[in-house]
């Protein structure tokens, strides 16, 4: 009978992997490194290892870094009801609280689900904050040393450039989160990063370390702003221009989908035609050493003669069709109707993306709030969506884990509402205190009555910009999801194991005995922390059977799945409730462990089909 556990283990699948290459690596079914390294080194001299120099980036505090994300988490997710929009329906997350604990506790449930992943982290200014991770405190003694009232946050310190370890402390704050989320992505997924100067090419090797440098896609470039008119700077120049970076989960796989052909791509239609937008494709190729053409315009008789790959009975077929345009001047050259619906395929990007005007979509923003401006330095909703349209098809699942200022789920609402699909999202924030340096922020939070912190504002700005979305589409909204769940980081339900340091044997016996949950935990909190420790997702549909008469017991079943749960955390579970289970060999029967008696155990153990806590 198996146990459920609070576990979590990052390299699960590549210790497997390897185990089916190479077994005889494994002592006692631990991989053995030394025996790793004489089985795929193709020499192994009496060199010492230490000495070899390997290409790459290395900092201080890297390989901190690297084991940081393979760390058990120590927390879970607990739900906050009422603060969302649409709970019973919507499939969208909103969850509170650190990045790094939060993307290890969603891992197994989301590992191979999402499409895209778009994230702005801190740009390292000097200014910005950093997450100052620690790794071997409890969840309670983190909480008390941070100062985080509600208990859920973590500590944040500025990274001046006076510091000596300026750069490292960014990477090593980057490095796990990169690490994790990866591993989030489909086989065809992508990952958008917003970055500036000032860490785009340690950035750079960092992912090419963590994704493959054989995945890099694109590094995209984009104004910020028209011009700089006014602005002093020390060199004369000025920043302009921000960067994305692009990684793809298998570069072999992904692709974009391209970019909608409109009037924004030079069609129009000036004069009216009824076949639609069109826009100019001259006629003439210099230089080619093409065959020359005589073209006669049949209204006023001039002949233009010029260099073409055009056949003459393919332009002729072209002027009966009225699509040739003959400029005034023969010494220029016709062209003719290139019509936007000939086009099959969709245009290709590009990586200038050339402008996304903060300000114009920061205005945007802010009329959402009074035109107060409660966001500094908001990414631009259009630079969100366009993203977004180019890769993400309709049932795909967006996630931003510095979700900031809710950019991305107010993207994914608005191409729902445009194209009537059904895109999902699921954003992380860490619950940053606002301060009164803030002032727009910090009087919006004071008078809604809300915590000052940046979460309330950001789930604040999904629920204005659903309701705006909704009221632009008018009656066209049809099954338009614009709400939201929201779940935050919380010390888990399961006990954290001391070490017993004394040597009677029958007091360590009983230590084993002992309970596993803590004394006071709520239901609704547990069953999410078993959800996720089973792989379901925090949308997972959850019904009470109505069937079972002695007992409650809830069905947890997800389209990510084959299988269900059946839970009940319930003192005891009556035999009634065991003989009316109907269970096939994917699912199971989850339940406090005091709850059943030994008879039940062994009828619901012989199939694997129970678990207890």
């Amino acid at each position: 009978m198996a146990k459920l556990t609070a576990s979590y283990k990052l390299n699960e699948e590549q210790l497997a992997a390897i185990k089916q290459l190479v077994p005889e690596v494994f002592k006692d079914n631990r991989l053995d490194f030394n025996s790793l390294y004489e089985a795929l080194s193709d020499y192994t001299g009496d060199d010492d290892e230490n000495d070899i120099e390997q290409y790459g980036l290395s900092w201080p505090g890297k390989r901190t870094a690297k084991r940081a994300a393979a760390i058990p988490h120590l927390g879970t997710l607990v739900p906050v009801p009422g603060d969302g929009i649409d709970e019973e329906t919507t499939r969208n997350i909103y969850i509170e609280g650190d990045n790094l604990e939060i993307l290890k506790i969603i891992r197994k449930a989301y590992a191979g689900r999402v499409k895209m992943i778009y994230i702005d982290p801190p740009y390292n200014t000097g200014n910005d904050f950093i997450y100052d991770d620690n790794f071997t405190e409890s969840v309670e003694s983190f909480q008390k040393r941070t100062g985080q009232i509600d208990g859920n946050g973590v500590k944040m310190t500025t990274n001046n450039r006076s510091d000596g370890r300026f750069h490292s402390k960014w990477c090593s704050m980057m490095y796990p989160r990169l690490r994790l989320a990866r591993d989030f992505l489909t086989n065809d997924g992508v990952m958008f990063i917003s970055i500036d100067d000032n860490e785009v090419a340690q950035l750079r090797k960092i992912c090419d370390e963590i994704f493959g440098e054989e995945n890099f896609v694109a590094c995209l470039n984009w104004n910020t702003k028209k011009a700089a008119q006014g602005m002093t700077t020390q060199n004369m120049i000025v920043d302009n221009h921000e960067y994305v970076l692009v990684y793809a989960k298998e570069s072999s796989m992904f692709k974009f989908l391209g970019i909608d052909r409109d009037e924004n791509n030079g069609f129009s239609n000036p004069d009216n035609d009824p076949r639609g937008l069109w826009k100019r494709q001259y006629l003439q190729r210099l230089g080619q050493g093409l065959p020359k053409r005589e073209v006669k315009d049949p209204e006023t008789g001039h002949i233009y003669t010029f260099e073409t790959p055009y056949t003459q009975e393919k332009i002729n077929r072209w002027i009966e069709e009225k699509r040739i345009l003959f400029p005034k001047n023969v010494s220029q050259y016709p062209a003719r109707k290139e019509f936007l619906s000939e086009y099959e395929n969709k245009q290709q990007l590009v990586t200038y993306l050339g402008l996304f005007a903060t300000k114009a979509t920061t205005e945007k923003l802010y009329s959402l709030f009074n035109n107060e401006k409660v966001f500094n330095n908001p990414k631009p909703e259009t630079l969100i969506t366009f993203l977004i349209r180019a890769t993400t098809k309709k049932e795909d699942l967006v996630l931003d884990f510095f979700s900031g200022s809710a950019t991305a789920a107010h993207g994914v609402m608005q191409i729902n509402a445009e194209d009537g699909s059904n895109r999902k999202f699921i954003l992380v924030q860490l619950q940053e205190e606002v301060t009164n340096d803030n002032k727009a922020a910090y009087d919006f939070l004071i008078n809604e009555k809300k915590n000052l912190n940046i979460c309330e504002i950001g789930k604040e700005r999904i629920r204005r910009a659903g309701k705006k979305i909704k009221e632009d589409a008018g009656l066209n909204t049809g099954n338009l999801d614009t709400g939201f769940k929201v779940f935050r980081l919380a010390p888990s339900n399961y006990k954290a194991w001391e070490n017993y340091k004394g040597t009677d044997v029958k007091q360590l016996e009983e230590l084993f005995k002992e309970d596993s949950l803590k004394p006071v935990w709520k239901e609704e909190n547990l069953l999410c922390e078993v959800m996720l420790l089973e792989g379901f997702p925090l949308d997972s549909n959850i019904e009470t059977l109505p069937h079972f008469k002695k007992n409650k017991v809830k069905k947890i079943s997800s389209d990510f799945h084959e299988n269900t749960l059946f839970v009940c955390f319930d003192k005891e579970i009556h035999k009634e409730t065991v003989e009316t289970l109907n269970l096939s060999d994917k699912d199971r029967f989850i339940c406090l462990d005091s709850a059943v008696d030994d008879k039940s155990k062994i009828r619901l153990e012989d199939k694997n089909l129970i678990k207890t806590l």
